[in-house]
């Protein structure tokens, strides 16, 4: 017959054998891999695929960067600033989607610019940053993650020198994001190294320089200094997800290796 010190030792065995099963799941469970939104103009949107298109926002490539299990949704629509996408609804539909400790990397300024648009204009010390914090806000009431990018650079080059074409936009990006304590990807500062280091011939290649009848869709080609090609898309995201390494180092732990 088993004495009650046998029985509370054997009773104690099973439960330390049913702890190490059942912690690792809980941990895995809480460790779930995020919903990743990703909110901005046409240079992070999707693009169609049919036709031969050549463009591609950088968020469409950003998944390919991704372990499986991470999901994106990409909500970034061409034309669209900071203004123009809230008054159309799109970021209250967004938000619904939100669950607490999904991540929404924010990146506006190329049609916030547009001073001869009402629809979309935001100037940049007033409308586009009380819009970019509001953003923050909302996003943080529902127990998600805000991360601000900065616009990613257009080719322009003049004798020789890559020209700003942001002005104070950037600069409005990087304080919000220090003032609100959000993480900053400074896509603004680290694609302008790139072009600059690529040249003003060689970063053609990053955009949509193509001659006639490259693509069947262009037959008279496309000079385009603003909207990536598929190779300019890669390296965009080579640079996003060096900033996420620094910036948001535990979305990054769901990069591949």
């Amino acid at each position: 017959m088993i004495n009650m010190k046998t029985a509370f030792k054997h009773t104690l065995a099973q439960w330390a054998l049913l702890a190490l099963l059942v912690i690792p799941l809980v941990s895995y469970i809480q460790k779930k891999a995020p919903t990743l939104f990703l909110v901005g103009d046409s240079t992070m949107a999707d693009k169609p695929y049919g036709n031969g298109n050549p463009e591609k926002g950088w968020g469409q490539v950003f998944p390919l960067y991704l372990q499986e299990g991470v999901k994106v949704q990409n909500h970034a629509v061409n034309g669209r600033s900071t203004k123009s996408f809230r008054d159309e609804g799109r970021w209250d539909a967004m938000l619904q989607l939100l669950k607490p400790g999904d991540y929404v990397i924010i990146e506006f300024g190329h049609n916030d610019q547009k001073d001869q648009d009402p629809k979309r204009y935001a100037a940049p010390e007033t409308d586009y940053r009380h819009n970019l914090e509001r953003y923050v806000a909302e996003a943080r009431a529902k127990k998600a993650i805000p991360v601000l990018a900065t616009p990613i650079v257009r080719r322009r080059f003049v004798n020789g020198q890559l020209e700003d074409t942001h002005g104070k936009y950037p600069a409005v990006v990087r304080a919000v994001a220090a003032e609100k304590n959000v993480p900053l990807l400074d896509l603004e500062r680290r694609t302008r190294e790139l072009v600059a280091r690529y040249g003003e011939e060689k970063s053609k290649a990053l955009y949509l320089h193509l001659g006639p009848n490259e693509y069947a869709s262009l037959p008279d080609g496309r000079t385009d200094d603003t909207h990536l090609s598929a190779y300019g898309a890669f390296r965009v995201n080579d640079l996003v997800a060096e900033e996420l390494r620094k910036a948001v180092p535990e979305l990054a732990a769901y990069l591949k290796k």
